[in-house]
């Protein structure tokens, strides 16, 4: 009696509380339930009916749908064997992938777990090889090596053990390291302007702009602008235009 009432609803508890006899409350739940089994029992037998492995993306989805089926029919009476569940997935699967239900039903499992454990371990395959390809498609280029990496950056230490050592080991970092050496004999033979805009560039604009200001203005002979940004009156610079074409000056 104690087990019956801590698993039926709460509702039922209170309607049920004055019986005491187990017996007695088994068949009252009996008889208010039972048909229950006529209402689940064409809704379970249309939902198996209808029931195909094609339609669901993942196995997992699939496997959980068969299952709460599985449990309505036999809570109905109904008995589904494991050839039942084989046979149901081996002509549910997609019309593309005729060969690999050939191949399964080659393999003659005889329980449904180990046909589901099977598609499991496939699906998890087919997404690490999905993933491997999307991570890195074909034609992209290879990943560098740990150890040409690693040589690659040696040369550039600090130290006689880093490539500025003495003997073979420093011809050889010369060698490897050809356009380096390229660029220190351009460098040489530039002058010291260029030098100059090689190592700061940023200062030889700086000095480009301070030359630009001290010129005089061509419109109004000021200090101070570039000629393209004057801010002088008009009045001032028809003078000074004058005063340019005068040779006397009397202007």
């Amino acid at each position: 009696l104690i087990f019956l009432r801590h698993h039926i609803d709460d509702d039922l508890k209170y309607e049920y509380l004055t019986t005491e006899n187990p017996l007695e409350l088994w068949q009252s739940l009996n008889d208010r339930f039972e048909h229950l089994k006529a209402v689940v029992l064409p809704k379970a037998l249309n939902d198996w009916s209808q029931l195909r492995f094609q339609y669901f993306k993942i196995v997992s989805e699939y496997n959980s749908t068969l299952f709460k089926i599985l449990s309505q029919l036999k809570m109905c009476g109904e008995v589904i064997t494991d050839d039942m569940l084989l046979e149901k997935t081996y002509r549910t699967f997609h019309a593309s992938n005729v060969l690999l239900q050939q191949q399964y039903r080659l393999h003659g499992f005889k329980k449904y777990r180990e046909l589901i454990g099977s598609l499991f371990i496939a699906e998890q395959n087919n997404e690490l090889l999905l993933q491997n390809h999307e991570n890195r498609p074909i034609g992209s280029a290879f990943l560098p090596e740990v150890n040409a990496t690693s040589s690659h950056f040696g040369g550039r230490g600090r130290g006689r053990g880093r490539g500025r050592g003495r003997g073979n080991d420093s011809g050889r970092n010369q060698n490897f390291l050809g356009p380096r050496n390229n660029n220190s004999m351009k460098w040489q033979n530039l002058d010291t302007k260029q030098r100059q805009m090689w190592r700061n560039p940023r200062q030889s604009s700086n000095d480009e702009q301070t030359q630009n200001r001290k010129v005089n203005c061509n419109r109004c002979g000021m200090e101070g602008h570039w000629y393209c940004a004057y801010r002088t009156t008009k009045h001032w610079v028809d003078l000074y235009q004058a005063s340019l074409k005068e040779k006397d000056k009397r202007i």
